[in-house]
Parts: structure tokens; sequence; C-alpha cells
């Protein structure tokens, strides 16, 4: 089972980096939700797959460390999901706010949509 989790951790980065790698910013906000899902998945898949019992044992139970579940991968994944969700959002509305500014979403069409006869605010100094 890890080794499919293994392959599919891949083949979710490659497509992350590949998206990333893009000229048009809605790409590059798929490629990072991706990217978040697939550190997700790798943290999952590092904190073992095996069912085991649950980490809270009741008092007078002698329980193997071995045969309880590792709660640090799961709160690390709780942790990276509000993470990788507010970093989105952020980016989406900075891509949507660039986009109502500028009328594109190609990279390369908002450096030259720069409006250049308007002129510098003054220095504060």
């Amino acid at each position: 089972m890890e080794a499919l989790f293994s392959i599919l951790i891949g083949v979710f980065f490659a497509s992350a980096v590949y998206l990333m790698l893009s000229k048009y910013s809605v790409r590059i906000l798929l490629g990072i939700a991706v990217l978040g899902n697939a550190v997700n998945l790798l943290l999952f898949t590092a904190g073992r797959l095996t069912r085991e019992v649950p980490p809270i044992i009741p008092v007078g139970v002698d329980v193997l460390p071995d045969t309880t579940a590792n709660p640090l991968p799961q709160a690390l994944i709780l942790t990276a999901i509000v993470i990788s969700f507010s970093f989105f959002a952020f980016l989406l509305v900075l891509t949507y706010r660039g986009y109502q500014e500028l009328g594109t979403d190609n990279t390369d069409e908002m450096r030259l949509a720069e409006p250049k006869d308007e002129p510098l605010p003054p220095l504060g100094y």
C-alpha cells in the first residue's frame, strides 16, 4: 500500500511543479493546491498506514508503544490543511485583484500592462 501512495505522491508533486511553472496565474494557483495535497499525503504516508488502536489508552491497560497510532502526523496534517487553505485563499484574492486591475492572468502580459504614464508617489522621507 505504501508503494501505491508513494507513486501517487510523486505524481502529485510532478503535476504541481508542472502547473506552477506555467505563465498563467490560475494554473499556478492549482499547482499550489495540488502541492498542498501532496504534502498532506506525504505526511499521512510517513505516519504509517496500518490500523492501530487510538493513542488514548485507558488506565491499567498494558499496550506496547508500537501498537498505538502516532498522533503527530495527524496533527501535522491538520496544521498543513489550515495553512495551505489560508495561503490558497490569499493567492486567489491576489490573483483576482490582479485580473481586475490588469485584465489578464498571463504573467507576461501583466508585466506589459503596468501603467507607465502615472507619476510615482513621493518618497516619505
